[in-house]
């Protein structure tokens, strides 16, 4: 498939300080990829330079196949960006301030309509901008980066600040684009379990360094079942299943998290537990999270740091 973005060895340092290390990212077309970090891991920075708006210090940056150095201003037009909270005149109605952007932009007029229809800001497009919720306005600016009826769409942290209605009323339109409007989605969040329940492929990024790309699906086969394990002993269980060989983490939920495959696996742990006399008042089979692969992928980087 073709890649919309691509950059090679993109790199960008404050002071001394690298911000971005040796990014190299693919995002094919269709579907929603999504960015995901902690804040302050290179995301807003990398999708800084994927939109030109500063340089890197090494690498470089392609959209659909072309450079963005000398290419800029057509490459733009194809696509829409909302990054971090979105530029709105708050004097001006929804509509109005459509019109703004709709005549920097040389756009039909019809497109307006369209745009409001898509975040569902039809009958509220004669407000002012300053009656407004948050929510109200983040589809606002989602309304202005589509007007144009971009090819790629470049979300930076979308749902930030928003209660959780108005996190769902995005994550829901931002799951229909791909199918109705043809727009491939480049999502960046630290909201891991939001951008799981959207996402085709993903990218991890940490303090500035790229630890996973691909399908949400091949990050998952690659990590290990885990049983979820409830005991009143929580000390002794972990002693009597780390003598047995098992992996047990103690989870902050007051659970025990055991690396275990099969139900066999699940029948044996339990047997255990009981012959110890132990009290198992839950167990049960789980696929990990995204939220927690992410933090075995980033507890391994930073283990491995240290190490070296």
């Amino acid at each position: 498939m073709e890649s919309l973005i691509e950059t090679r060895g993109l790199t960008r340092r404050f002071g001394a300080r690298i911000a971005v290390d040796d990014l190299n990212l693919s995002v094919s077309a269709a579907g929603v990829y999504g960015f995901l970090g902690p804040n302050g891991a290179g995301k807003t920075t990398a999708i800084r330079m994927l939109l030109g708006l500063i340089r890197p210090h090494a690498g470089e940056v392609r959209l659909f196949g072309l450079p963005v150095a000398g290419n800029r201003a057509s490459l733009m037009r194809r696509v829409g960006a909302l990054v971090e909270s979105p530029s709105l005149y708050p004097h001006l109605t929804g509509r109005e301030n459509l019109e703004v952007t709709r005549r920097l932009l040389g756009a039909h007029r019809n497109l307006i309509d369209g745009a409001l229809d898509t975040v569902k800001l039809t009958k509220d497009a004669d407000r002012r901008v300053r009656e407004y919720s948050l929510g109200m306005r983040q589809r606002l600016g989602l309304a202005l980066a589509l007007l144009n009826k971009p090819e790629l769409l470049i979300l930076d942290e979308p749902t930030n600040g928003l209660d959780p209605a108005g996190i769902h009323e995005m994550r829901d339109l931002i799951r229909r684009l791909p199918e109705e409007f043809g727009v491939t989605v480049f999502l960046s969040s630290h909201l891991l379990s939001e951008v799981e329940q959207i996402a085709s492929h993903i990218g991890i990024i940490h303090e500035g360094e790229l630890l996973f790309q691909g399908p949400l699906s091949e990050l998952q086969t690659k990590q290990q079942t885990q049983l979820i394990v409830g005991v009143k002993q929580i000390d002794s269980a972990i002693d009597c299943l780390t003598k047995a060989g098992w992996n047990v983490h103690h989870s902050v939920d007051g659970m025990l998290s055991v690396g275990a495959k099969t139900s066999d696996d699940a029948i044996r742990i339990n047997n255990l537990l009981v012959e110890h006399r132990l009290e198992v008042f839950h167990i049960a089979l789980a696929q990990p999270s995204l939220e927690d692969i992410f933090l075995t992928l980033t507890t391994n980087q930073s283990a491995g740091r240290r190490a070296a």
